[in-house]
């Protein structure tokens, strides 16, 4: 057992991730600042574990709260640091925002990590760091691109940080998850993907569309070099990704990983496009989607999936749940949260 702190730990990936952590014993500290997460969400999760894990309401980027949570919950065993502003269209228009809140944030984790002998850190990163790739699927061996948004700059940069604390203090060990797109939600449907206003994400937008909520969805883009005109991604179950999370945690604890840190894609390494997803959903659930074309959005890629054979082979995780009942879940639980 290992005792945890999880930054942005009432976020979407975040609070999945600390239901896996507790399922397999392990002690969590949650650290988030609710601004785009709801503090309700604490007693979703000691719903599904029954267990409540601790809670602090800080922002990262405030250096002396957060080295107080250290001092007051130490000693701490692992930090998975989830706490970032994440929507590429949002970055794009308000990009210091993104620098200012990803890259101070991080910087603010490893000092305190430093400071209170933390050793090991799981950090939530991007395909977007792989922008447009020349090859497909990509591998984490695939050249970094110029990155298309600042979010994806924000992730380039603090991968590359943590790759020079690493070489600069040998004190710290990295686990860095690059993420294909998270969906979907937990079976139980207590929780799941809660934008707050308009979602950013393809999924809940669906959902919501599907729901009432929205009068109908907007494909960014039909003139894409793929089968159907729309764009392309991998998208990986939520609770799936989850648990690659505690895999990661266990390979630091268990002192196992090379030079200081290691790169995982998770994904399923299967590319779907937007119109797919949209004709998949109304297939599954029976219910219409109405939608209209729309111009390409500033800043996203054409296509990208994952190669996933390093993260199933180092660190025996697959990503097994079907695309159908992926979609299921993030309906039921948009049934259950508009109470249909």
């Amino acid at each position: 057992m290992a005792k945890v702190l999880v930054t942005g730990g009432l976020g979407y990936i975040g609070s999945h991730t600390v239901v896996e952590l507790l399922a397999q014993n392990h002690e969590v500290i949650i650290v988030d600042n609710l601004s785009n997460s709801e503090y309700c969400i604490l007693s979703k999760i000691s719903e599904i574990t029954h267990t409540t894990p601790a809670f602090e309401q800080i922002d990262i980027c405030d250096t002396d709260a957060l080295r107080a949570c250290f001092k007051a919950h130490g000693p701490i065993h692992a930090v998975i640091h989830f706490a970032a502003y994440k929507a590429v269209g949002e970055s794009v228009s308000n990009s210091l925002l993104y620098y200012k809140n990803n890259v101070l944030g991080l910087l603010s984790v490893l000092e305190c990590m430093r400071e209170f002998s933390v050793c090991n850190i799981v950090f939530s990163s991007s395909c977007t760091v792989y922008g447009q790739p020349t090859q497909l699927p990509v591998t984490e061996q695939a050249p970094i691109q110029k990155a298309l948004s600042p979010y994806g700059n924000t992730k380039q940069i603090c991968e590359e940080i943590i790759c020079d604390a690493i070489h600069s203090y040998n004190d710290i060990c990295a686990v860095i998850l690059r993420y294909f797109n998270p969906i979907g939600a937990h079976p139980s449907a207590c929780i799941g993907e809660l934008p707050k206003g308009v979602p950013n994400n393809l999924v809940p937008f669906i959902t919501q569309t599907a729901a009432g909520v929205r009068k109908q969805l907007q494909v960014f883009g039909n003139d894409y070099n793929t089968p159907d005109g729309s764009a392309i991604r991998d998208y990986i179950y939520v609770v799936d990704l989850a648990k690659a999370h505690v895999k990661a945690l266990d390979k630091l604890c268990a002192q196992t990983t090379h030079s200081g840190y290691e790169l995982f894609n998770l994904g399923t390494g299967t590319g779907i496009s937007v119109l797919e997803m949209v004709h998949t959903f109304e297939r599954v659930t029976g219910v219409s989607v109405p939608y209209t074309i729309a111009s390409r959005r500033e800043g996203d890629i054409e296509q990208v999936w994952a190669d996933t054979t390093r993260a199933n082979r180092e660190l025996d995780w697959f990503a097994n749940t079907s695309l159908e009942d992926i979609l299921l879940s993030a309906w039921n639980w948009e049934k259950k949260i508009r109470n249909l």
